[in-house]
């Protein structure tokens, strides 16, 4: 079966949707708009992986947004979308794909459907691009006055991923050098490919407005209408050493927690929120105690076990939330650092993680500075259970 890999466009500035930051990297249903592009494409059995095109200034932004992905390390862009597919295709030709799938990081729903179709497309033509008719009436307008109506009934919508062999669009597009062309589709026209049209889908959008980011969280709502709710509760005590560990930031303090892994008390805590969300038991059940391969186990390992069983079940941890329940030491200064550091484990969107402290006001084994607790909550979205099939006559 000839290679695939998927190239995603995600170095644009998102100058019509406005705003401090592109629209790629837009929170989404517990995500961002780029992280649901690059999952659906590395999450097709037939894509062997994904290259995704940045703004070198938005380094920080892109690893925050496919944490958890597995993926080639990116490339920088260019100053149009046409140089940066090319950059693309040019650092991907050492891995010799057969095919590529070009993809824009705004379009966060290419569904396995679709990339089947143009993937199908490709065994029968070098280019093959998803499109939809036009339902609209159309009209040619000059100075703002209607002059005529264009027939539609042989224009389409062009979409993507839109695929090629290889070797034919890298060629195309070094031909297409200097010249300004609306997208991957005009370059293989250009270059005589003759692309296959193949069935897009509505629900494949491209967010380039506000109201685009609003239909795709609608979408998402749709198809992920079971909200559950999960709570976790954890304690360590305090032992010798000079730090503490807690939502994956070091602490300096005169003792250390003690536990069989890391003793993260945040981390457990919300392990056991996902975990519950699901019905999925308790950190215990996955990661015994007793099992010598978890001591001293980064706790991250934890969370990110429980955010793929709820990845396995068709759902995302939309929002987290965990307490941290101490005298000392102070969280507030770590505060920020904490939830960078479960958003990027979790792959949610910062504004979706909270992290906060209290005391008990010196009662109780906290408030004798004897160890610390935390208690977590985790809202999870999963996909609305298929109702049950009407009985067949004769049964009951």
């Amino acid at each position: 079966m000839p290679s695939v890999y998927g190239l995603i466009a995600a170095a644009g500035q998102g100058s019509r949707f406005g705003g401090a930051v592109p629209k790629q990297y837009l929170g989404l249903g517990g995500a961002t708009v780029l992280h649901h592009a690059v999952a659906a494409l590395a999450g097709h059995p037939r894509i062997s992986n994904v290259l995704v095109v940045i703004r070198p200034e938005d380094r920080g932004l892109f690893d925050r947004a496919v944490a958890g992905l597995s993926i080639l390390p990116p490339v920088a862009g260019g100053p149009s979308r046409q140089d940066s597919v090319r950059f693309g295709l040019e650092a991907l030709e050492s891995y010799r794909p057969a095919r590529v799938l070009i993809h824009d990081g705004a379009r966060p729903f290419p569904d396995s459907a679709l990339v089947d179709r143009v993937l199908g497309g490709l065994d029968r033509a070098p280019a093959a691009i998803p499109c939809l008719p036009l339902s609209d009436t159309v009209k040619r307008v000059e100075m703002g006055v209607i002059q005529e109506t264009i027939d539609r009934s042989a224009l389409w919508r062009a979409q993507t991923p839109q695929g090629f062999h290889f070797d034919a669009i890298l060629a195309a597009h070094r031909a297409a050098i200097g010249r300004h062309l609306t997208d991957d589709a005009a370059v293989a026209e250009a270059a005589g490919l003759a692309p296959l049209l193949v069935g897009g889908s509505e629900n494949n959008l491209k967010v380039t407005t506000t109201e685009d980011l609003a239909a795709a969280e609608r979408l998402i709502a749709a198809r992920r209408g079971d909200v559950r709710v999960g709570q976790g509760f954890d304690v360590h005590a305090f032992g010798p050493g000079d730090h503490v560990l807690i939502c994956g930031i070091e602490i300096p303090h005169e003792a250390s927690l003690v536990g069989h892994s890391d003793a993260d008390v945040g981390l457990h805590a919300l392990t056991d929120a996902v975990l519950g969300a699901v019905g999925a038991g308790d950190i215990g059940m996955h990661f015994s105690p007793t099992d010598p391969r978890w001591r001293g186990a980064a706790s991250e390992k934890f969370l990110r076990h429980a955010a793929d069983l709820v990845d396995e079940r068709g759902g995302t941890v939309a929002a987290v939330d965990v307490t941290i329940i101490c005298e000392r030491p102070k969280i507030a200064v770590y505060r920020a650092a904490m939830i960078e550091r479960v958003a990027a484990i979790l792959g949610l969107a910062p504004d979706r993680v909270s992290v906060k402290a209290t005391t008990t006001d010196r009662l109780g084994f906290t408030g004798r500075g004897e160890g610390i607790a935390a208690q977590a909550v985790a809202t999870v979205r999963l996909p609305l259970p298929t109702p049950f099939p009407p009985p067949r006559a004769g049964e009951g």
